[in-house]
């Protein structure tokens, strides 16, 4: 194996890393845990600075503080990356942190609802800060005419590894007469594999290119990270209009996708009445449908284009809110879980190689930031939502309806965008289908 290989392969291996993460604590089992243990406390309710919170508001509500508190800290990450030679550092520095927060969720139960909450918190902005640096190496790790595969790859890796933790949390699940402790275990096993594999590929094989760019005299990194934030918008916003216009789109239809994510599973148990073993049970599916899903999209993006291909898995987003919101018995799930898994990897990974062929060389970190932002910082919105729905309505089932206009408003911009006008104008190589 070359040396480009071999950085690409433990680029990729991050995703394996962290999707245990991503499988087990946000996507499977941390939410409706925390709304089972809230429903011990005494009324059913978790009292949280004299307000009783709802039991499926709770975890949506911890989901929307951490991604505010990357929106304040993500443009300083990205300043620091473009203008140092951290970029690998700080990876690895969030990526274990988030880890070991992680496996602290160990010690969550009845008496310390709020210590589980901050844990995940602490976790979610981890695991968001990092992704900003292991986004920021995809142009330096691949040519523009290899970014899909390579992006698509990582998703796909992600998708393995999520699916074979979740397979051993229902193992344990199985075997063991304790549903708490097992859970209890699980979420840790997601921190300790986060942490192992980290340490193993992305810690060894990724290389720290030096930065070309210094912070200027008398500077702080603080103020000038403000001030570059605004500056990357403002630069955006009158040389790449278009990069600009993605960007916004993206912010929309992928707030509707981390929010699916987020609150589907508070959804089955709560409306569906589906049980923790079927719960990973579907999960599970979804993990290995979606490593194979993602590589049949990206072979249709090679076809007709990513942004073409997007769009087609947007439109199955919106079709599969609405088919939720009929759905009535825990079977009907299956299908439709294969179907989520078809669109899931590929929506995602499409939309980060086509952000990194749009922005000009060198200041990958800046603006990886202001994706980041747009990907954690606005999924604040859906789950804020879905969770002020539950608060006062009492039905997830409702809460569902209002994601369908982002998935919408997001095709509609995403088709206004000229993707290879947008590519040349950030100064890029354009690809020969885009």
């Amino acid at each position: 194996m070359d040396n480009k290989q071999r950085e690409i392969t433990g680029w990729a291996m991050y995703d394996w890393a962290n999707s245990a993460f991503s499988a087990v604590v946000v996507t499977v089992l941390l939410g409706p845990y925390l709304a089972a243990l809230i429903k011990t406390q005494p009324g059913g309710v978790l009292l949280v600075a004299g307000t009783a919170i709802e039991p499926e508001a709770f975890y949506p509500f911890c989901v929307s503080i951490s991604v505010i508190l990357q929106v304040i800290f993500l443009p300083l990450l990205g300043t620091l990356a473009d203008h140092t030679s951290l970029k690998k550092a700080l990876m690895m520095f969030f990526a274990y942190t988030g880890a070991a927060a992680t496996l602290l969720l160990f010690f969550t139960q009845g008496g310390s609802i709020l210590l589980g909450g901050l844990l995940f918190i602490i976790a979610n902005l981890s695991f968001g800060a990092a992704i900003v640096f292991y986004n920021a190496f995809l142009p330096d790790i691949a040519v523009p005419a290899e970014q899909d595969s390579v992006s698509s790859k990582g998703f796909a890796y992600g998708y393995i590894a999520g699916g074979i933790m979740l397979g051993l949390s229902l193992l344990l699940l199985q075997v063991m007469a304790d549903t708490g402790l097992a859970i209890r275990i699980s979420l840790a096993g997601a921190g300790l594999w986060w942490l192992v594999f980290t340490l193993l590929f992305p810690q060894r094989r990724l290389v720290q290119r030096n930065s070309i760019s210094t912070l200027p005299a008398g500077a702080n990194y603080l103020t000038y990270s403000l001030k570059m934030f605004f500056a990357t918008l403002k630069e955006m916003a009158q040389n790449y209009p278009l990069t600009l216009r993605y960007l916004i789109a993206y912010l929309i239809y992928n707030d509707g996708i981390q929010t699916v994510n987020t609150v589907a599973t508070i959804f089955a148990v709560a409306e569906l009445g589906i049980e923790p073993r079927q719960l990973i049970g579907v999960v599970l599916l979804i993990q290995f449908v979606a490593a194979p899903g993602a590589i049949l999209f990206n072979r249709l993006a090679g076809r007709i284009g990513a942004k073409y291909t997007v769009a087609i898995t947007l439109a199955g987003w919106a079709g599969l809110l609405i088919w939720a919101y009929f759905m009535r018995t825990p079977g009907q799930i299956w299908l439709w879980a294969v179907v989520e898994a078809l669109v899931l990897g590929s929506s995602q990974a499409l939309s980060r190689s086509i952000f990194a062929k749009m922005i000009p060389l060198h200041q990958e970190s800046a603006y990886f930031s202001l994706y980041e932002i747009s990907e954690r910082g606005t999924s604040w919105i859906g789950p804020i939502v879905f969770g002020l729905a539950v608060q006062f309505t009492g039905s997830s089932r409702v809460a569902l309806l209002p994601l369908i206009a982002f998935f919408v408003i997001g095709i509609a911009l995403l088709l206004a965008t000229n993707m290879r006008q947008a590519i040349a104008a950030a100064g890029n190589e354009v690809p020969a289908v885009v």
